[in-house]
């Protein structure tokens, strides 16, 4: 294992390295998500006195160490980094080394029973700027019972998992279902029939093993104590449906089924027998996983105080199961980067998208830490449209003989290139994510070219009552969706300064600072002035941010029916000219002006189709292409 050997590191985490259980399981998989990302980690360790010191590291931390994911941080070590993470800060009686670091963050997964002394002691060597993070909504509350007037982030620095580690093949469809159920208070309710088999976690047998043996995994944690821990997370990773506490369902939702122990048999019969409701449940848990709890969200937060992702590279292990690697790919064409990232971030992890797009849309897809290919546009390759259209044919022939997708997605139009490359590849299936709104009379063209693929899909439109274009009449055999946003999945609205968010137009407002905001961040923004493009306008009123619309009548899209829609739904405001647009922010600089049309926004609030889109993606990734394809030109 090496040493410090780095100026500044992008993530220090300082704790006792010998806790077993979740703290070392945390830690190894921010590590690892870290080092995918090509962040350079520093471990730092403090021991605990609840700890003997004749005992090692725990041996997942040892295995980051020796396979280079991380360095360690000798006892005289000054460590220079960009952001700190103090793990178990209550467990720290001595002064632990010392750590300059932009961004310090005191994690709790649980409440010190002194925390005001742990809080006192942690911010007299870090500074009064650490900030307290709570791993989850029961800690939080604590938290802010015995320190009430504490600031606390938005938003949990919840668990992450691996998902892809914990994948692993189907066990064969048993006669009799096999329920895993964690010993508990509830565990002497365990049903003990001749039709159900129980089996209590145990005997040296490690916990991976364990679920490899399960139908169901069975968790009724205490509910005052206890939320869903991180074995509910682990057992939905590997393909085990889980049977939980009803009390779980505000952090499980759809992800699992509840019951209380008495109703545990007869649930398990029932989806035992029906094998479709049992596979849409493990599907549903996984998707859930990776969208919430995968590395994607600890590197967003990591984003999120200024660390950025530099590649997008494997992990550096060399004991990865090949169950673990992606099965299937799917080349994603286009400029749609924004609707391209929020699918792909919701993609099972069998399952790797590969981005296919200009100059324009690659670094925003990089910076999602999505895998890349360059497809120059006809301005860029300074040639001809119908040369051009040759180009992609043979570009996109190249790709599908490079990667071997299961399915092509194309965002955009259906362009000459694209026919030509649908009509020469028949190995994947072709897809189109065909967008609505086009302005009346634009875009009939294209209508005709939709028989060249297996599957349409056209995202969500909140105007859609004002939709006037062709789309409206095409819709026989093409699915839909809600709109598709990487709006969290609960944006919420906070007490926000007076910032001004200017996307697509330049404006100003006196005593409000110009801000930009990414769209998890949205709920701090104050007031917005935006162009009426799909992607600005589904953002701005989902997470619920007064806007005045400002659309452009050159816009591909129809943008002024739009933001008339919008203005006349009482959402956000419609200006067609400077005057008004400056009138409408004048308006806004009042908070109640602006609170009405927050409270407006939530009433008519929309969901966020990304899910259902990535989760039709997927099923077409599972199917074979067709056997022909039909011309459209």
């Amino acid at each position: 294992m090496r040493v410090v050997d780095h100026a500044v590191y992008d993530v220090a985490i300082l704790s006792d390295l010998r806790h077993p259980g979740g703290n070392s399981a945390s830690i190894v998989a921010e590590v690892r998500a870290q080092a995918a990302a090509g962040l350079t980690t520093v471990l730092v360790h403090v021991p605990s006195p609840r700890l003997r010191h004749v005992r090692p590291f725990e041996s997942r931390v040892v295995a980051c160490l020796r396979d280079g994911l991380a360095d360690l941080a000798d006892d005289d070590d000054e460590i220079d980094a960009r952001v700190l993470l103090i793990r178990r800060p209550g467990a720290f009686t001595i002064d632990p080394p010392a750590v300059r670091a932009g961004h310090t963050i005191a994690v709790l997964d649980q409440l010190p029973g002194d925390f005001g002394e742990v809080r006192e002691h942690v911010e007299r060597r870090f500074g009064p700027l650490v900030v307290w993070a709570p791993v989850n909504a029961r800690v939080r509350e604590e938290v802010l019972r015995v320190a009430p007037g504490i600031a606390l982030p938005e938003t949990d620095w919840h668990e992450i998992i691996d998902v892809a580690e914990w994948r692993h093949e189907r066990r064969p469809h048993s006669t009799v279902p096999v329920l895993g159920w964690h010993s508990g208070p509830d565990a002497g309710e365990c049903p003990d029939t001749p039709d159900v088999r129980v089996r209590l976690l145990g005997g040296g047998e490690s916990f991976r093993e364990f679920l490899g043996t399960l139908d169901f995994f069975v968790h009724f944690p205490d509910p005052v104590r206890a939320p869903a821990g991180r074995s509910v997370l682990e057992a939905m990773a590997s393909g085990v449906p889980v049977i939980a506490a009803p009390h779980l369902r505000s952090a499980l939702a759809e992800a699992a089924v509840y019951t209380h122990p008495a109703g545990v048999r007869d649930l398990a019969l029932r989806l035992h027998q029906d094998r479709p409701a049992y596979e849409a449940l493990a599907a549903r848990a996984r998707s859930f996983v990776t969208e919430q709890f995968g590395s994607a969200s600890h590197l967003a937060r990591l984003a999120s105080l200024g660390v950025l992702p530099r590649a997008a590279v494997p992990s550096p292990r060399t004991e990865m199961q090949p169950s673990a690697r992606p099965a299937r790919r799917v080349l994603l064409v286009g400029d749609d980067i924004a609707r391209f990232r929020a699918v792909a971030r919701r993609l099972p992890a069998d399952i790797e998208p590969v981005v296919v797009a200009g100059s324009a849309g690659l670094p925003a897809a990089h910076a999602a830490g999505l895998l890349t290919e360059y497809l120059p546009s006809a301005a860029d390759l300074g040639a001809p449209e119908n040369r051009w259209a040759g180009f992609v044919r043979d570009r996109l022939r190249h790709l599908i003989e490079l990667y071997g997708p299961r399915a092509v997605l194309v965002g955009g139009v259906p362009h000459d290139g694209i026919v030509a490359a649908v009509e020469e590849n028949e190995g994947p299936r072709w897809l189109w994510l065909r967008a609505a709104m086009w302005r009346r009379g634009a875009g009939g063209q294209w209508a005709a070219r939709g028989a060249l693929f297996s599957g349409i899909l056209e995202p969500g439109e909140f105007a859609a009552g004002g939709d006037e274009g062709w789309t409206t009449t095409a819709r026989a055999g093409v699915s839909t969706v809600d709109p598709i946003t990487e709006l969290p999945r609960k944006p919420r609205r906070r007490t926000a300064e007076n910032t001004l968010l200017c996307r697509g137009v330049v404006a100003s407002l006196p005593g409000f600072t110009v801000a930009e905001a990414r769209p998890g961040e949205l709920g701090g923004i104050a007031v917005a002035v935006s162009r009426a493009d799909y992607t600005n306008f589904h953002e701005l009123i989902g997470a619920r941010v007064p806007t005045v619309f400002v659309p452009d009548p050159d816009g591909a899209d129809d943008e002024l029916a739009r933001a008339r829609f919008a203005a006349a739904a009482g959402v956000a405001i419609c200006a067609t000219t400077d005057d008004e647009a400056a009138a409408a922010l004048e308006r806004l600089a009042d908070p109640a002006a602006r609170e009405a049309l927050a409270r407006r926004c939530a009433e008519l609030s929309f969901g966020n189709g990304a899910g259902d889109a990535a989760a039709w993606l997927a099923g077409h990734c599972r199917e074979r292409s067709g056997t022909g394809v039909r011309s459209a030109r």
